[in-house]
C-alpha cells in the first residue's frame, strides 16, 4: 500500500495533465474549420446522421479492437466512442497479418437498427448491428462468404427491398474496376441471389472502388472514388434503375489544392438541409486523414468543394462550419493517457488479437506483462504492441516507465510501428538493465539491434520525437526536465495501407513467463 501511495504522489507531482493540449484542432473557434478535420489515420471513412448525431467508422486492418466508431454533433469535432469488433473472429489474427483484416466498412441506420458492413477480403463480407452504438455490437456474421469482395454498402429501397453494392480486390480475385449489386435479406442476414455486375470502370474510371449507395429525387446514386488512392478523384454514378445503366461524372479532384487524390467517403446532411462530404487523403506516414467538404446539388448532380468547373470541384482548406443549430465544444479524439480508471482508453489498439492478461489498468498506472516471444521475431510482428495513431504531423511523446518488476529476458519500452519501424527498449539480462534500439522493415527480415549502454535506475523517462512527419528519434531521462538523445534517427515509412503508430510493449525473449513494467503516462506534446 505504501508503494501505491508513493507512486500516486510521484505521479501527481510530475506531468501536469491540465497543461496537455490536443495536437490537431480543426475547429478554429470563429465559426470556421480547417482541413483535415482529423489529422489521424481513420482510413476509408463512412458516416451517417441519425437525428442530430453523426457517426463515422473506419477500417483498421489487423489491429484490435477493430473498426473504430466516432461520434460528432457538428461534423468537425469528433470523439472515438466505441469499436464495432472486439477481436477478429479467426485464430490466425492472433498474430499480425499486415494489410489483412477489416477493410473499408460502411455504416447505415434502418428501422431503429445500426448496421456496419465490414469486408475482410480473405474471409468475406461481415455484418454487425446494434440499437445503441455506444454499447456492444453483435458478433460478426456473414452477409456473404466470399474472397476478394470489398467495400460493401447496404441500401433499403422505398419498397422495403434491400441491396448491397460492392467492389473487388484484384490482389484476391484477379480483377478490379468493377461494381456489383446484390439483393440481400432486409435484415442483412445474407444475399438473396447472386446479383450482377452493374458498372465497368476500366475505360474511364479505373480502379473504381469504395461505393456508397443513396437515393434522391428518383435517382440512385453511387459515390465511388477512382483513379487510385493518391492520384485519384471522386466519381458519382446515377441511374433511375438500381441495376443501371449508370451515367458518370467526376465531382471532386485535387485541382489547385494541396489535397491529392480526394478519396472515398460519405455524403451526409444537416437537419437544416445542408449537404456535406467526408473523405480521406493519403498523406503518407500519418496515414489516411479525414477532410470535410461543402456540397450542393445542381441538375440532380452533386458538386463537392469549391472552384467547380463543369460540375467538378476541388477541396477547401478552410470553410464555414456546418449549420447544425448549436455550438459544440472544441475537441478531438483522445491521444495522451494518464491511465486513470480501470480500462484502456479508446485511442489504443493492439497489433493483433489481444488477450486480457497482457495488461492491467489500475492504481493510476498501466501495467504491461511481458509476453513470451520468439527471440528472432521482428518487433513489427509482435502481437502485444499497444499502439495508437499519429494525431498530427509533428509532436513528441513522453512516457515514464518503472522497471523494478522486470525479469531476466524481458524487453520493454516505446515503439514506432510502421513500414520502417523502430523501438527504444530496456532489456534485462541477469540482474542488469541495458538499453537497445531495434530498427527494421516490415517486408524484410532485416531487423538490427543496437546496444546503447546500461540503465542505472528502475525508473526511466523515454521521449519520442516526430519531426517533419517522418523523422523518429528518442531521448531518455532520469526525470522530466533533463533528456539526452540516444540511438539513431529513423526515417519512418507507412505500413500496408496504414499510417505510423506509436506505443509501448513488454516481451520476454527467452520464451518464458516474464515480469512487467508500470507506466505512469503516455503524453503527447508539441515539439519543444
Amino acid at each position: 500500500m505504501a508503494d501505491e501511495v508513493t507512486a500516486h504522489r510521484r505521479k501527481e507531482e510530475s506531468m501536469d495533465k491540465n497543461k496537455i493540449k490536443k495536437m490537431w484542432i480543426a475547429d478554429q473557434g470563429d465559426g470556421t474549420y480547417i482541413n483535415p478535420i482529423l489529422y489521424t489515420d481513420y482510413s476509408d471513412p463512412d458516416a451517417i446522421r441519425v437525428g442530430d448525431d453523426y457517426f463515422m467508422i473506419a477500417s483498421s486492418f489487423c489491429n484490435t479492437p477493430a473498426v473504430p466508431l466516432l461520434h460528432s454533433k457538428d461534423l468537425v469535432n469528433w470523439k472515438v466512442i466505441n469499436y464495432i469488433i472486439d477481436k477478429l473472429p479467426f485464430p490466425y489474427y492472433d498474430k499480425p497479418v499486415h494489410g489483412c483484416g477489416t477493410w473499408a466498412p460502411s455504416i447505415r441506420f434502418h428501422d431503429g437498427v445500426y448496421y456496419a458492413f465490414i469486408p475482410m477480403p480473405d474471409e468475406g463480407i461481415m455484418m454487425c448491428k446494434t440499437t445503441d452504438p455506444w454499447s456492444k455490437w453483435s458478433e460478426p456474421s456473414y452477409v456473404r462468404k466470399v474472397v476478394g469482395w470489398i467495400d460493401p454498402c447496404p441500401f433499403w429501397d422505398d419498397d422495403g427491398k434491400a441491396y448491397m453494392v460492392s467492389a473487388f480486390a484484384r490482389s484476391r480475385i484477379g480483377f478490379k474496376s468493377m461494381l456489383y449489386m446484390s439483393p440481400i435479406e432486409p435484415d442483412c442476414s445474407g444475399v438473396l441471389d447472386d446479383g450482377q455486375f452493374i458498372y465497368d470502370g476500366h475505360a474511364t474510371q479505373p480502379t473504381i472502388e469504395g461505393p456508397k449507395l443513396y437515393k434522391r429525387n428518383g435517382y440512385y446514386y453511387i459515390f465511388a472514388p477512382a483513379g487510385g488512392v493518391k492520384p485519384g478523384w471522386q466519381t458519382v454514378l446515377r441511374s433511375k434503375n438500381i441495376y443501371g445503366p449508370y451515367e458518370e461524372r467526376i465531382v471532386l479532384h485535387q485541382g489547385g489544392s494541396p489535397v491529392n487524390g480526394p478519396h472515398q467517403g460519405a455524403w451526409v446532411d444537416t437537419p437544416d438541409g445542408e449537404d456535406w462530404f467526408l473523405h480521406f487523403q493519403d498523406v503518407g506516414n500519418a496515414g489516411r486523414v479525414v477532410h470535410l467538404q461543402p456540397m450542393r446539388w445542381e441538375d440532380d448532380w452533386p458538386i463537392i468543394g469549391v472552384n467547380d468547373v463543369d460540375g467538378c470541384g476541388e477541396p477547401v482548406m478552410r470553410h464555414k462550419k456546418p449549420s447544425v443549430g448549436a455550438v459544440y465544444p472544441i475537441d478531438a479524439p483522445e491521444d495522451s493517457d494518464f491511465f486513470e480508471g480501470d480500462k484502456l482508453g479508446l485511442q489504443w489498439q493492439w497489433n493483433a488479437n489481444y488477450k486480457e492478461n497482457w495488461y492491467r489498468v489500475g492504481d493510476g498506472q498501466l501495467t504491461l506483462y511481458a509476453q513470451p516471444c520468439d527471440p528472432a521475431a521482428q518487433l513489427c510482428d509482435i502481437s502485444n504492441l499497444l499502439i495508437q495513431k499519429w494525431p498530427a504531423p509533428e509532436f513528441q511523446i513522453t512516457t515514464c516507465i518503472h522497471l523494478e518488476n522486470m525479469k531476466d529476458g524481458d524487453v520493454a519500452g516505446m515503439v514506432s510501428q510502421c513500414g520502417h519501424y523502430t523501438g527504444l527498449l530496456v532489456a534485462k539480462q541477469g540482474q542488469k538493465l541495458f538499453l537497445e534500439q531495434r530498427t527494421g522493415n516490415w517486408t524484410k527480415n532485416d531487423e538490427e539491434r543496437y546496444a546503447l549502454g546500461t540503465v542505472d535506475s528502475d525508473t526511466l523517462y523515454i521521449r519520442m520525437k516526430v519531426k517533419g512527419a517522418k523523422e523518429v528519434s528518442f531521448e531518455i531521462g532520469q526525470d522530466e526536465e533533463h533528456f539526452t538523445a540516444v540511438g539513431n534517427t529513423v526515417e519512418a515509412t507507412p505500413g500496408r495501407w496504414v499510417g505510423v503508430k506509436a506505443g509501448l510493449t513488454a516481451l520476454n525473449r527467452l520464451g518464458s513467463e516474464g515480469g512487467s513494467i508500470a507506466v505512469d503516462y503516455f503524453v503527447f506534446e508539441r515539439l519543444e
